[in-house]
């Protein structure tokens, strides 16, 4: 079994809090890992009709029958059984009494936010990182820019290839094909979660919406075109977009505040957490076809803001990742905001680092006056080493 980074975090979360909430996209491992991680705690899934059935008609039996700690899994399914955790904890505040795990983050935080306010760890599990799969500890996150890895050997697929088979545990535990599954995974998001999570009659343009979405990837979002070419009103393109946002299937990268006396660009950038699930929306279906699509450069650049996110996550952060744009075009893909300090990252696809490469975090350090500072370039080749003060890292080293 591939051993999941969160797990040192959630254990610590589990020695501090009576609960630990853990959420991520459906499929993305909570299970697995929160059964790995506490296997002597009872063990309830919600899914489940007849658990689901007494959690609901008598909330208070339904959990005193756990003399000991329990894993709660899909704990959404009855959000009334959050009044009632609160009263147990608030009678024996045990650490790690309550172990919560959903993957419709928006339903749980909300019953969260009214009953456990201050008395749960909320932890987001993302899929495999690409660290994950190669059995390595991942490249520290707050090294970015600083740092070089120590060499050493590569292993594994390669980048087309990885990036088109995505990082959904049970595609890698099974061997699945991707293509097969991630339609399943559409088809069961849409057709299930969706219908549940808001009241659409017309699935077939939801999954439009999502298809359009994919398009998009990488770009300046605008709400107005996407409706428009949706056939939706704004209001409902602005409500579906933050049900994939709180679905774990998109990020929206935000512009960095700070002004450096230009104009800047205030609107967000779209981004898919999963290569794979992308590929699949935009119907590329082999290395081949991704290597010479359009979008190969942005599909690339979601994988790099997937994995500085993942590696956030899995250490129990959010990740404080924006980018910057002028109005007159300047860019640095990625800021990683780390308080007293701005880390700019450029994300290039191409497999040979040339001059322009470092062309927007030259003008980027230059504008904020901080040409010492540190800078990071990843690019799609295989060699990791520094250029103009700059460290250069493989796609590898994420």
């Amino acid at each position: 079994m591939i051993h999941r980074t969160l797990t040192e975090v959630l254990h610590s979360r589990a020695s501090q809090y009576p609960v630990v909430t853990l959420t991520g996209p459906r499929q993305s491992g909570k299970t697995t890992l929160v059964r790995t991680a506490f296997p002597e705690h009872a063990y309830a899934s919600l899914e489940d009709p007849e658990l689901r059935s007494y959690a609901t008609t008598d909330a208070r039996g339904f959990l005193r029958q756990f003399t000991g700690p329990v894993i709660l899994d899909e704990a959404q399914r009855v959000p009334d059984l959050f009044s009632y955790i609160q009263v147990f904890v608030d009678e024996e505040d045990q650490p790690g009494r309550f172990i919560l795990s959903g993957s419709q983050n928006f339903l749980l935080l909300r019953s969260i936010s009214q009953s456990l306010a201050g008395r749960t760890a909320v932890l987001h599990l993302l899929p495999f990182s690409l660290s994950e799969l190669r059995g390595r500890p991942p490249f520290p996150l707050d090294k970015l820019g600083r740092e070089l890895p120590e060499p050493g050997r590569t292993a594994g697929e390669g980048l087309l290839e990885t990036l088109i088979r995505g990082f959904y545990p049970r595609i890698h535990d099974r061997g699945l094909e991707p293509g097969v599954w991630l339609a399943d995974y559409v088809r069961t998001y849409v057709e299930r979660d969706v219908r549940e999570i808001i009241n659409v009659v017309d699935l077939e343009t939801f999954d439009r919406f999502l298809r359009l979405c994919a398009a998009r990837n990488g770009q300046l979002l605008n709400l107005t075109s996407l409706s428009t070419d949706c056939g939706i009103t704004h209001t409902t393109a602005r409500r579906w977009l933050s049900i994939l946002e709180a679905s774990f299937l998109v990020a929206l990268l935000r512009p960095h505040h700070r002004n450096f006396g230009k104009r800047l660009i205030k609107t967000p950038k779209l981004y898919f957490l999963d290569q794979g699930l992308l590929c699949y929306l935009l119907r590329i279906r082999s290395p081949e076809e991704l290597r010479f699509h359009a979008s190969r450069g942005a599909i690339f650049e979601s994988f790099v803001v997937a994995e500085l996110t993942k590696a956030a996550l899995n250490l129990g952060r959010e990740p404080d990742l924006y980018f910057w744009r002028d109005a007159t075009g300047h860019e640095v893909d990625i800021l990683i905001d780390q308080g007293a300090t701005l880390v700019p990252v450029e994300v290039k696809s191409g497999e040979t680092v040339t001059g322009d490469f470092f062309t927007g975090l030259t003008f980027f350090r230059d504008l904020a006056g901080a040409q010492s500072t540190p800078a990071a370039l990843v690019y799609a080749g295989d060699r990791t080493f520094e250029q103009r003060g700059v460290k250069v890292y493989s796609w590898q080293v994420l």
